[in-house]
Protein backbone atom coordinates (compact mmCIF):
# COMPACT_ATOMS: atom_id res chain seq x y z
CA UNK A 1 0.00 0.00 0.00
CA UNK A 2 1.45 3.34 -0.96
CA UNK A 3 0.48 6.20 1.27
CA UNK A 4 0.48 10.14 -0.04
CA UNK A 5 -0.01 13.39 2.57
CA UNK A 6 -0.13 16.67 1.78
CA UNK A 7 0.21 19.77 4.52
CA UNK A 8 -1.61 22.93 3.91
CA UNK A 9 -1.27 25.48 6.61
CA UNK A 10 -3.96 28.13 6.84
CA UNK A 11 -2.34 31.40 7.94
CA UNK A 12 -4.14 34.18 6.05
CA UNK A 13 -7.97 34.57 5.44
CA UNK A 14 -7.11 33.99 1.41
CA UNK A 15 -5.74 30.65 2.50
CA UNK A 16 -8.99 29.87 4.65
CA UNK A 17 -11.07 31.14 1.95
CA UNK A 18 -9.50 28.86 -0.68
CA UNK A 19 -9.91 25.44 1.91
CA UNK A 20 -13.74 26.93 2.09
CA UNK A 21 -13.85 26.27 -1.45
CA UNK A 22 -12.22 23.17 -1.82
CA UNK A 23 -14.26 21.37 1.13
CA UNK A 24 -17.70 22.84 -0.41
CA UNK A 25 -16.61 21.39 -4.15
CA UNK A 26 -15.42 18.14 -2.52
CA UNK A 27 -18.91 18.08 -0.46
CA UNK A 28 -20.75 18.59 -3.61
CA UNK A 29 -18.55 16.22 -5.69
CA UNK A 30 -19.14 13.69 -2.72
CA UNK A 31 -23.06 14.45 -2.36
CA UNK A 32 -24.01 13.92 -6.04
CA UNK A 33 -21.91 11.02 -6.17
CA UNK A 34 -23.88 9.35 -3.20
CA UNK A 35 -26.95 10.24 -5.03
CA UNK A 36 -26.08 8.57 -8.25
CA UNK A 37 -24.23 5.32 -6.63
CA UNK A 38 -24.95 4.48 -3.13
CA UNK A 39 -28.03 6.84 -2.28
CA UNK A 40 -29.41 6.26 1.18
CA UNK A 41 -27.02 4.12 2.62
CA UNK A 42 -25.24 3.80 5.54
CA UNK A 43 -22.35 4.20 4.15
CA UNK A 44 -23.29 6.98 1.84
CA UNK A 45 -25.10 8.81 5.13
CA UNK A 46 -22.07 8.50 7.52
CA UNK A 47 -19.64 9.99 4.61
CA UNK A 48 -21.22 12.79 4.17
CA UNK A 49 -22.32 13.44 7.65
CA UNK A 50 -18.31 13.46 8.26
CA UNK A 51 -17.23 15.45 5.14
CA UNK A 52 -20.24 17.92 6.27
CA UNK A 53 -19.11 18.47 9.75
CA UNK A 54 -15.34 19.25 7.74
CA UNK A 55 -16.97 21.60 5.35
CA UNK A 56 -18.48 23.60 7.84
CA UNK A 57 -15.38 23.92 10.05
CA UNK A 58 -13.75 25.34 6.79
CA UNK A 59 -15.90 27.69 6.79
CA UNK A 60 -15.02 29.68 10.63
CA UNK A 61 -12.08 31.24 8.94
CA UNK A 62 -9.31 30.52 11.29
CA UNK A 63 -5.57 29.95 10.72
CA UNK A 64 -5.23 26.05 11.12
CA UNK A 65 -3.86 23.16 9.12
CA UNK A 66 -5.37 20.57 6.41
CA UNK A 67 -3.68 17.49 6.06
CA UNK A 68 -5.30 15.16 2.75
CA UNK A 69 -4.01 11.39 3.73
CA UNK A 70 -4.41 9.45 0.02
CA UNK A 71 -3.60 5.75 0.69
CA UNK A 72 -3.63 3.48 -2.81
CA UNK A 73 -4.16 -0.01 -2.43
CA UNK A 74 -2.47 -2.82 -4.53
CA UNK A 75 -5.50 -4.34 -7.19
CA UNK A 76 -8.20 -3.50 -8.90
CA UNK A 77 -11.85 -2.21 -8.19
CA UNK A 78 -13.96 -5.55 -7.74
CA UNK A 79 -16.86 -4.14 -10.28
Amino acid sequence: MQKYEATFGVESKRDALAVERLMNRLYDTLREESRTNQEGTEVSTEMLSEFEAIRDAARRTRPGRLTVDYEQRDGEFGN
